[in-house]
Order: C-alpha cells, then sequence, then structure tokens
C-alpha cells in the first residue's frame, strides 16, 4: 500500500534536491526520510530516485511520477485547511505569484499585516515579471496588472490602475515635449518587453490608438524602465503606483498630451474550475481594503 508520508518525502526531496535538505523541511532525521522513500519505490515498483554520493536526480519514473506527487500533496494540504477553515482558522498553504516591482513597492507591506494576523497560513509568494500560466504552474492565484484576456481565468479585480506617460526633464528638454500623439512617433521609448512595443495605448474620441515610438529600451521590469526614464533615456509609459514617487520627488514629469493612456486593472486570478479557498477569499478582501477605491497610490 501507498503511504502518504512516502509520497510527501519524495516531493520534498525532489524540489529540495537532496534527502537532507528534505529532512530538514519535513523536520524528520535523514534515515526517516531514506526508509520512506524506500518504502514507496518497493510500494511502486519502481526506482523514482538516483543516488550518489555527489548529487541526487529523478529516475524517468520519478519525472514521471512527480507532478501527480506534488498535486496529492496539495490537495491533502489543501483538504486539511479547508477542515480548519470551516472552524473559522486560515490556515495551511497559499502560493501566489505577482510582478516583481509591484511586489516590492505595494504587496508586499499589504501582505504583512494579513500574514501577522493569520499566522498559519503558509504563504510562498512568486515575484516574477514574466506571464505564469496559472492553470498549470501550480499557484493558487496570479497577480497581474494590465488587460484582462485569458478565458480561462476567474478574475477579481483589485484596484484601477492609471498609466502615465514620463520622462526626465532633462530628456524633455533635449529633445523636446511631445503635443500630440503623433509626435511621439519621433521619440524614443522605453517598453516592458512583456507587453511588447505597441504598448502605448491612448483613448481618443475616435477610439483606442496605439502608438509605437523609436525604441531606446526594452526591459521585462519596471523598477528599471523608471530608473532608465530617470537617466534621461526616453519616454516610458509607467503605472501610477511605479511612477507616482519619482513623479512627487520631482526626478520624473509627468507628460500631457490631448489624449489619456488607457487605464490597466489590477488583479487576482485562478483557474476555471478550481474553487478558491477561503484564505484566498478573504486575501483578496484585505488586499482590496488596503489598496482602497481610488487606490491610494493615485
Amino acid at each position: 500500500m501507498i503511504r502518504i508520508e512516502g509520497i510527501e518525502a519524495f516531493v520534498a526531496t525532489a524540489e529540495q534536491g537532496s534527502i537532507s535538505a528534505a529532512a530538514r523541511q519535513l523536520r524528520l532525521s535523514k534515515s526517516v526520510v531514506s526508509e520512506r522513500l524506500a518504502e514507496l519505490e518497493r510500494s511502486l515498483g519502481a526506482k523514482l530516485l538516483h543516488r550518489s554520493t555527489r548529487k541526487l536526480a529523478l529516475t524517468e519514473d520519478g519525472s514521471a511520477f512527480l507532478p501527480r506527487a506534488q498535486r496529492i500533496t496539495s490537495e491533502i494540504a489543501t483538504a486539511a485547511a479547508d477542515i480548519t477553515e470551516r472552524r473559522g482558522t486560515l490556515s495551511g498553504p497559499l502560493r501566489i505569484a505577482a510582478p516583481v516591482t509591484f511586489g516590492r513597492l505595494h504587496l508586499g507591506p499589504a501582505l504583512y499585516p494579513f500574514l501577522k494576523a493569520h499566522p498559519d497560513i503558509q504563504l510562498t509568494l512568486d515575484l516574477d515579471d514574466r506571464r505564469i500560466d496559472v492553470a498549470s504552474s501550480g499557484h493558487d492565484a496570479i497577480i497581474r496588472n494590465g488587460a484582462i484576456d485569458d478565458t480561462r481565468l476567474i478574475v477579481w479585480k483589485l484596484a484601477e490602475s492609471r498609466r502615465i506617460l514620463t520622462a526626465s526633464a532633462a530628456y524633455l528638454a533635449e529633445h523636446g515635449t511631445p503635443g500630440t500623439l503623433e509626435s511621439l512617433h519621433r521619440h524614443r521609448g522605453i517598453y516592458y518587453t512583456n507587453r511588447g512595443v505597441g504598448d502605448w495605448r491612448f483613448e481618443t474620441a475616435e477610439g483606442p490608438v496605439s502608438i509605437r515610438a523609436r525604441l531606446a529600451l526594452g526591459v521585462n521590469n519596471g523598477d528599471m524602465m523608471r530608473d532608465a526614464a530617470i537617466a534621461g533615456l526616453g519616454l516610458a509609459m509607467l503605472p501610477a503606483f511605479i511612477a507616482g514617487p519619482a513623479i512627487r520627488a520631482g526626478a520624473l514629469v509627468e507628460v500631457p498630451l490631448e489624449a489619456a493612456p488607457a487605464p490597466d486593472t489590477l488583479y487576482m486570478a485562478h483557474a476555471q474550475g478550481r474553487e478558491p479557498s477561503a484564505k484566498l477569499r478573504r486575501l483578496i478582501e484585505h488586499l482590496r481594503d488596503t489598496f482602497g477605491d481610488p487606490p491610494y497610490w493615485d
């Protein structure tokens, strides 16, 4: 019979890269973890791990079994958390992905009091500017800023996200201040590569318009976009939650045009077919209350 303790030991060993690290995570001795792994392999009739004095690697059978084992351990942890939540306590694992700059500037400060109030929640926060496929990544939810175009997602709006066309005063003094959308074509642009160089969208009386300036820098991080704009490399379209402090400090200025940048939405989403846990729903409520409407960074 396959025992869940063996599956947990296998998942921890595969994810941590060694039996020693798995033992520390599970708060067990190395010998106990090794025994559980051996028992699991006997039960399955397959070798899951190549062990040597220098490294540990998954066998072909181990690689095939790992995703299923991870789902099993995740489902058990979620089921246990659901039981405690029914008793009025928020607990158990929660894994969320969010953009780097927003996470550092705003999400982290919003999360800390929530986690302090609910110490039994085990949060893993992955800060990554890549577009993550939450349906297959193993995350409970993702936080993103931008247009919502994935129909496989169940989406909750967290806040409006105003976008601002910005530049340094030195750049505008050298290259001139654009007065029309058409004049933007003659300027240098700093672009967020995860959204592409056609991302400067404006709302006009005739409908939305996309403008493309000459590429000065493409980068997949908002902090670097802001810093490049401050350094005078070009114009940058930044969300207010990134540009606001630099504008207030005088390091950047807002570039006014006859049309406003199209707004975005800051949202949390999870894959269809997954029932959100009570702790995830409570977190959404907490973030909405913390960010405000309109959000405090505006």
